[in-house]
């Protein structure tokens, strides 16, 4: 069979006079409706909400810990793979002839705010510290926690989490719905980057479910990240003088959890009303040029040598041990304390929940990706996407954590950061380097902060927002979304504040992990989809049939329209 033009439409059924005019309504109001529901749970039960998630997170963990930790291995091999193949790497996501619509500066700033920026403020010391204390190598007594030994193990295991595997999640789902969006002409929407497999199935109920699976596991991943972000908010108000909003426990009031939801879900409604080219591009801008001033004060004032070591050290670490870690899993012999036992239980806790992260968090930022990434390469896409941030991540840990990690070992710090929560750890730090100098260089310097983390919460939210809007409404982008921003806007904040309220950020981490499940096997499917019309568009080219779809608009036998 001679090979055809690729398919180029994907009908999707949507209102067209009403409230829900040129939306989903399938997917619009199915989303709503579990959504509501798990709002509702929580909120009025949230004892039978924390038991019955917590045994469906106990039993996900068992039974598909090994299948997280593959398939995220695949995702990296996948991109790697795609930008070095010569056919792949220079294949335009547009038109023939389109440039880029944001600078370099302006699209690394969003993906890197929208991504995992908000992100940093915790985790780049939180984590060095808490794999400082205790990680596998300490389990199977290799390494001694909390000594000097111990270091490179905890930058070799934090840069894992946070390095190409997490970031593969990320361009996996950008770049396929980049390449069938601007290349296709298909719907900017998750059940676009399946046609190779489904073909016109996706535009009934097939496409449906796919799209409405995007959005809650978009919604709930969004939910992980502004929970660990409203605690670490609420610590950084409470450290620049605003009392009652934390217990005596260090964790946030549920008023301080209000105040804080009002403040950022507000801000970021503004903001998304907005658009993409004006509010959410010039707040990545803003906590982009923050964070540069951030980090400049770790790497200049904080444990220099130190971080610049754990930076080159850790980084080698990670790479020789990448493919090892990559497809390691520990496998639990059922006797609780015993070593196999405590890997397996480590490996739940930190691996697979990041990976389950991430791939929450795909839907959001690869579409959000795809968005701002038109009329780059597929190889420019993979090193601005996965690796360049990657890079970033590991800079921020080496001198934001290492600076934590050196002051504790060497700068008599005496458990005043280590001992702090994991939100409040980044203050308590700067206050204990700043306080001896002038008690005001260390207010104004928690207010930075603050201020960082608000705009990269903001950043977050209002990117969240607009997406979960452009899936519900079959891919279109328009102003008619906006009525539904601040529907969605108050969604996210009242499921945020409801699973805090229910069981703080283990529950939202519970719900987070069952979300990602559905939809880690959906980016599997696009992975094999994307090599397929990547293969099947070389094989057009030596046959000089015509590819992009202005190049094919108005051509005729479709032939692969049902399978590429």
């Amino acid at each position: 069979m001679s090979i055809q033009p690729p398919m180029t439409e994907l009908p999707i059924k949507t209102a067209s006079a009403g409230f829900y005019r040129g939306f989903s309504v399938d997917v619009t109001v199915v989303s709503k409706i579990i959504i509501g529901l798990l709002v509702v749970w929580c909120i009025v039960w949230p004892t039978s909400a924390g038991t019955v998630l917590g045994n469906w997170n106990t039993a996900i963990l068992a039974n598909f810990a090994a299948w997280y930790i593959w398939v995220v291995a695949m995702f990296v091999i996948v991109c790697i793979g795609l930008a070095i193949w010569p056919t792949a790497g220079r294949l335009l996501l547009g038109q023939p002839g389109e440039r880029p619509e944001f600078s370099n500066f302006s699209w690394f700033s969003m993906m890197f705010g929208a991504g995992i920026g908000v992100g940093m403020l915790t985790w780049a010391v939180a984590e060095p510290v808490a794999h400082f204390g205790n990680n596998p190598e300490v389990i199977q007594g290799l390494t001694s926690g909390g000594t000097a030994d111990n270091v490179r193990m905890a930058y070799k295991w934090s840069f894992l989490h946070w390095g190409l595997g997490a970031w593969a999640c990320y361009a996996i789902c950008g770049l396929s719905l980049a390449f069938f969006s601007y290349r296709r002409g298909l719907p900017l929407t998750i059940r676009s980057g399946l046609t190779p497999l489904f073909g016109s199935a996706l535009s009934g109920i097939l496409g449906t479910i796919i799209d409405i699976v995007a959005v809650v596991a978009t919604i709930l991943g969004v939910a992980q990240t502004l929970g660990f972000g409203v605690e670490q908010f609420v610590a950084g108000l409470t450290r620049i003088g605003i009392g009652g909003l934390m217990n005596a426990d260090g964790g946030a009031t549920t008023v301080g959890i209000i105040v804080a939801l009002l403040v950022i879900m507000g801000a970021s409604t503004l903001s998304a009303l907005s658009g993409v080219g004006k509010g959410i591009k010039w707040l990545s801008n803003i906590n982009m040029v923050l964070s540069i001033v951030l980090l400049g004060f770790f790497i200049i004032f904080g444990a220099t040598w130190f971080g610049a070591t754990a930076m080159i050290v850790g980084l080698w670490d990670y790479l020789v041990a990448l493919p090892q870690l990559s497809f390691n899993v520990f496998r639990s012999d059922g006797v609780e304390g015993s070593e196999a036992f405590l890997l397996s239980q480590w490996q739940g806790w930190w691996p697979v929940f990041y990976w389950a992260w991430w791939i929450a968090f795909a839907p959001f930022v690869g579409l959000f990706l795809a968005r701002i990434s038109r009329g780059r390469t597929i190889r420019e896409f993979v090193l601005g996407a996965m690796i360049v941030p990657a890079l970033m991540c590991f800079v921020w840990f080496a001198w934001a954590g290492g600076t934590a990690i050196d002051l504790e070992l060497n700068g008599g710090a005496n458990g005043v950061i280590f001992d702090a929560a994991n939100g409040d750890k980044i203050f308590a730090m700067t206050e204990f380097m700043l306080a001896p100098i002038a008690d005001a260089l260390a207010w104004a310097m928690a207010l930075l902060i603050v201020v960082l983390l608000m705009t990269f919460l903001v950043t977050s939210a209002d990117s969240a927002v607009l997406i979960v809007n452009t899936i519900n409404a079959a891919g279109d982008e328009g102003p008619k979304s906006r009525p539904h921003i601040i529907f969605w806007g108050a969604a996210l904040g009242l499921v945020v504040a409801g699973l805090l309220i229910s069981g703080g950020t283990g529950a939202i981490q519970t719900a987070m992990v069952i979300g990602a499940l559905p939809f880690s096997v959906v980016m599997a499917l696009m992975c094999i989809a994307l090599i397929k019309a990547i293969y099947n568009d070389g094989r057009r080219e030596n046959a000089g049939v015509p590819a992009v779809h202005s190049e094919i608009e108005g051509a005729t036998g479709n032939g692969l329209s049902a399978a590429e």
